[in-house]
């Protein structure tokens, strides 16, 4: 125990690598290959939940569970979470074996060993973003994870997968470029002095308005890349479309939280000056972005775009909740992230679940499938109402704590409030966009040639129930999720308190 409570976030890290090295290296059949996947995903889970339950004590701010390695230099493979790293932790340790659950179908078509370990090898990127306590093991990681992701697609997707996983590559590359040219624009101007962010961030404070601003524009177009944020989103729902099943659960759930993350982590900690300058902006973006994706996914007839426009909206809560410079903006964003990770994975798997039985998406192909799949019309009208933010799902909690601190944003201006109410718009929209989608597949006369279709299997409604199970219970007790990391957003909001005078 002692030595878990000492290198607790790197034993997530050589748990998940053992079980790709064996997967890539062993003489498996598809069957054991995901065996030792779900073991390695089920074992870091198991340690993310010691962490939750015994290591992480959630009433202290700053960075917890710390380990620091020599590497490179005055590089160090420095790891350490504070409540919001934790929470994408923890979202990543729910995920993970959820989608290695649902990946049967997908693997026993080809290359199941190369499958599995892409798939751990991805958690592994990811989960280090979220860990990383070193700028350099920070961005190393975040452009690791662009090649299992892009194989992902283009191996295992549909028949557009080559155009998708290209687009995808290109935009999250030239993504990657603008935050290196950020990443060492800041170690320039401080000096190369050190590689720690906690360092970083206070040197980064001490900087002129002016270079402030010069180095967090391309780190923040990164980011709004990564969310992503129109007019930057268009890889997305190509890359939905075309990507599996499981790896479309992962995509929204956790890879778009990188993007989140490192906005509100750069933004609030390392350049919260230029945060305040421009929020007005922010907010315009983040309605922008939740009205405009609403409306796109309105008029789509592709089923699996439809929820992947839904995620681009969903997204720009987080703009909107990292400018209302207010401790429940900032908590909100942070609960949206983790809430819209468990509903966006629960509506992609029901979403791919239909089209393996039907190999079609075309709306205009379905009608009357609750006669035929009653569990699965059940399961995607609880995740149509968690999407569409119901009270009593969490994602009311998340999109409710966003509307009310952009509402009462410190700098009161008439921008906000007109961003809030144009934002409001977007779930009437959702609300709109999700009831049709649910009408036009499940309701109505049924298609004679579905007539033999079968409804969801076991291991998918076990998967199904835990993720939309959690958004029931976070959605009644909030406080599961938001003990983690209210206390260092309070602290921050605080301080931007402080910046606005």
């Amino acid at each position: 125990m002692e030595y878990i409570s000492t290198h607790s976030l790197s034993l997530i890290l050589w748990v998940l690598t053992i079980g790709a090295l064996i997967i890539s290296f062993a003489p498996l059949c598809e069957r054991k290959a995901r065996t030792v996947a779900l073991l390695s995903s089920l074992g870091a889970l198991i340690i993310t939940l010691v962490q939750y339950f015994k290591l992480f004590d959630p009433a202290k701010t700053g960075t917890q569970l710390i380990e620091t390695y020599n590497w490179i230099g005055n590089i160090k493979f420095a790891l350490g979470v504070d409540g919001l790293g934790y929470s994408m932790i923890l979202l990543m340790g729910i995920l993970l074996p959820c989608a290695i659950i649902a990946s049967k179908p997908i693997a026993e078509q080809q290359k199941p060993r190369l499958y599995y370990a892409l798939i751990l090898f991805l958690a592994i990127a990811v989960n280090t973003v979220f860990m990383a306590k070193d700028i350099f093991l920070f961005f190393l990681a975040w452009e690791l994870e662009l090649v299992p992701m892009y194989f992902l697609i283009v191996i295992w997707g549909s028949k557009n997968r080559n155009y998708a996983a290209m687009k995808f590559l290109i935009y999250t590359f030239a993504a990657g470029v603008l935050l290196l040219l950020g990443f060492f624009g800041l170690l320039a101007a401080t000096g190369f002095a050190s590689f720690d962010m906690v360092e970083l961030a206070k040197l980064a404070n001490g900087l002129s308005p002016a270079v402030q601003t010069a180095i967090f524009v391309p780190i923040a177009l990164c980011f709004l890349v990564k969310l992503p944020s129109a007019p930057f989103h268009t890889w997305l729902p190509d890359a939905h479309v075309e990507a599996p099943t499981p790896v479309s659960m992962l995509l929204a759930g956790i890879l778009l939280k990188m993007g989140c993350y490192g906005l509100l982590r750069f933004g609030l900690e390392f350049f919260p000056a230029v945060v305040v300058k421009y929020a007005g902006f922010l907010a315009v973006l983040g309605a922008f972005n939740i009205i405009y994706a609403a409306y796109v996914a309105l008029i789509q007839t592709d089923f699996k775009k439809i929820i992947a426009y839904s995620s681009v909206s969903h997204m720009g809560f987080i703009t909107l909740g990292l400018a209302s410079l207010n401790s429940a903006g900032y908590t909100g964003a942070a609960y949206q992230m983790f809430s819209h990770g468990l509903i966006s994975a629960a509506l992609f798997m029901l979403v791919g679940m239909i089209y393996e039985r039907t190999h079609t998406r075309e709306l205009s192909d379905f009608g009357g499938l609750a006669k035929v799949m009653p569990r699965v019309f059940f399961v995607f009208l609880l995740a149509c109402m968690a999407n569409l933010g119901l009270p009593g799902l969490s994602g009311f909690v998340g999109e409710s704590l966003v509307f009310y601190g952009a509402y009462t944003a410190s700098l009161g201006t008439d921008v906000f409030k007109i961003a809030t109410a144009v934002a409001a718009l977007g779930v009437v929209l959702t609300a709109a966009y999700m009831l049709w989608t649910n009408q036009r597949v499940f309701y109505g006369e049924m298609n004679p040639r579905w007539a033999a279709l079968k409804d969801a299997r076991a291991a998918e409604l076990v998967v199904l129930a835990i993720l939309l199970g959690l958004a029931l219970v976070y959605g009644l007790y909030p406080k599961f999720i938001s003990v983690l990391f209210e206390p260092e957003l309070n602290g921050l909001a605080y301080y931007s308190s402080k910046l606005l005078g």
